[in-house]
């Protein structure tokens, strides 16, 4: 057994083929260890994080988020591990709720840091979530980009379409109750910044080139 192994080593070491479990790049390996760590901790501080809510609405966020992570988390070792097709299918983040936005800004009372413990909020709590969604969106993009191995890179690529949704979910969170505001330029300065573009007009370069001559 041990000279079987040993010769398919070597006939791997001359074509260049490695086992499937091995079929990763050392990029590849570093950025997906920061996506898999990086999710843990998402899940260890929305853990953390859920006894401190009031808002129902936003445990409820909470727990959707936590559950679809966790899932996500799995699937990502499964191919990470096997070098193929993880036994489950990567899925599809789907809020609950609408996404109509409030514009314009209101008067707030200045942002500090927290002073106690006591003065944890629900808008505390929702701003750590969003900005640790965004971030786990940087890092599976920055892998994805790094990966060699196929099974890996698409399903770091299906999952960044979740992390904007769940970022897009809880932003609207915010915005509903006064935690997040949109301001909006006034309406003829969008109209000219719309009209500052023009379509492309697509031609085969090959015409182009001929056209050059």
């Amino acid at each position: 057994m041990m000279q079987n192994q040993q010769g398919q080593m070597q006939q791997n070491m001359h074509t260049g083929a490695v086992p499937q479990q091995l079929n990763h790049g050392g990029h590849e390996i570093m950025d997906v260890q920061e996506v898999l760590t990086g999710t843990i901790d998402i899940l260890n501080s929305y853990m953390m994080l859920r006894p401190q809510i009031k808002d129902q609405e936003l445990r409820d966020i909470l727990d959707r988020q936590y559950q679809f992570i966790a899932d996500e988390y799995n699937i990502t070792l499964d191919c990470f591990k096997s070098g193929k097709d993880p036994a489950k299918p990567t899925q599809s983040y789907k809020m609950n709720q609408g996404n109509d936005f409030i514009y314009g800004l209101s008067p707030t009372q200045p942002k500090r840091p927290l002073q106690s413990m006591h003065e944890i909020s629900d808008a505390n709590i929702s701003c750590l979530m969003l900005s640790s969604i965004k971030s786990a969106a940087t890092r599976k993009t920055m892998a994805a980009l790094e990966a060699t191995n196929p099974v890996v890179r698409r399903v770091l690529a299906d999952s960044i379409p979740n992390c904007i949704e769940m970022a897009y979910e809880l932003s609207i969170y915010q915005n509903k109750h006064h935690y997040y505001q949109v301001p909006q330029f006034a309406q003829a300065d969008v109209q000219q910044m719309m009209n500052m573009f023009a379509p492309a007009e697509i031609q085969p370069l090959m015409q182009n080139n001929n056209m050059a001559h």
